[in-house]
C-alpha cells in the first residue's frame, strides 16, 4: 500500500471566474506550504480558460499539479470550440480528467470515445484520472460491479501495462455525486477491491498494486479520514468541497 500514490484532486467543474480561480490557487498553495508536509499528490482541476494561470500561481509548490476537465479525441483540427491533448500539455497542465459521469450523461461519451481520449492524454505525456461509477438503478440492481467492471475494460484495457504508470482511476458512484449522498467506507472500499483484483487479472499484481483509486462523491472534511482509512482508497475526487480553500485543505490533511 505504502507504494501507491495519495492523491487529492479537486475538480472545480463549470465554476468560478478568473479572479475567483486566482484567489483560490493561491489559497490552497499558501495553505499547503504552510500546513502540509506529507508526499500526497494534489490536484486542481479549473476549467479550461484558467489552466495556465492557476498553474502560474501554484507552479512553485512541488506536490501541487494542475488537471484539465476533459480533452478532444483528435490531435487538431476542425473542431470549433474544442480542445487538444497538446493544447492542455502546452498551457502547464499535467493530468486531465476522463470520464467523469456528467461527460457520460450530458454529452454521451461512451467507454470507446473515452478510450481514445485516454490515447491522446496518453500521447502528449498527460496523466489520466479516469472516472467511472454506477448510477442509483444500477447499484440497487445488484450490477454495480459488471458496470464499473466493464467501464475499466472497455476505456483501458487496450492499454500495455508500461501505460499504468500515468493512469489513476477514479470511483465515483453516479448517486453520489453533488448529492450529499455518500458510499459508507464499506461500500467504496468493496468496489475499489473489485476494481484492483480487476487490475491484478489483466496485468498483474505489481500493476495493480500501484496504480491509486481515488474515490469520488460527496467527499469532504467531515467523511474523509474514514473513507480514505480503507486499505484500497488512495484518496479522493472531490467536487464541492474542493471550491473551499479550507475545507479542501483538510480533506488533503486527512491522507
Amino acid at each position: 500500500m505504502d507504494m501507491r500514490k495519495k492523491i487529492a484532486a479537486g475538480n472545480w467543474k463549470m465554476n468560478l471566474d478568473l479572479e475567483e480561480a486566482q484567489k483560490l490557487a493561491s489559497e490552497v498553495a499558501a495553505m499547503v506550504k504552510d500546513e502540509y508536509i506529507g508526499q500526497a499528490e494534489v490536484i486542481l482541476a479549473p476549467p479550461f480558460p484558467f489552466l495556465v494561470p492557476v498553474h502560474r500561481l501554484v507552479s512553485d509548490v512541488s506536490n501541487i499539479h494542475v488537471a484539465a476537465q476533459n480533452l478532444h479525441e483528435q490531435e487538431a483540427g476542425a473542431y470549433t470550440g474544442e480542445v487538444s491533448a497538446s493544447m492542455i500539455k502546452s498551457s502547464g497542465a499535467s493530468h486531465c480528467i476522463l470520464g467523469h459521469s456528467e461527460r457520460r450523461q450530458y454529452f454521451g461519451e461512451d467507454n470507446a470515445l473515452l478510450a481514445n481520449k485516454i490515447d491522446q492524454a496518453l500521447a502528449n505525456g498527460l496523466t489520466v484520472i479516469y472516472c467511472l461509477g454506477e448510477t442509483l438503478e444500477e447499484r440497487e440492481s445488484g450490477v454495480t460491479a459488471e458496470v464499473v467492471g466493464r467501464q475499466l475494460a472497455e476505456g483501458c484495457f487496450h492499454l500495455d501495462a508500461s501505460a499504468w504508470n500515468r493512469l489513476v482511476i477514479a470511483y465515483e458512484p453516479i448517486w453520489a455525486i453533488g448529492t450529499g449522498l455518500t458510499a459508507t467506507p464499506e461500500q467504496a472500499q468493496e468496489v475499489h477491491h473489485y476494481l484492483r483484483i480487476k487490475l491484478a487479472t489483466q496485468y498483474g499484481d505489481a500493476v495493480a498494486q500501484a496504480t491509486p483509486i481515488l474515490y469520488g462523491g460527496s467527499v469532504k472534511p467531515a467523511n474523509a479520514g474514514v473513507l480514505f482509512s480503507q486499505p484500497d482508497i488512495d484518496g479522493g475526487l472531490v467536487g464541492g468541497a474542493s471550491l473551499k480553500a479550507r475545507d479542501f485543505v483538510e480533506i488533503i490533511k486527512a491522507l
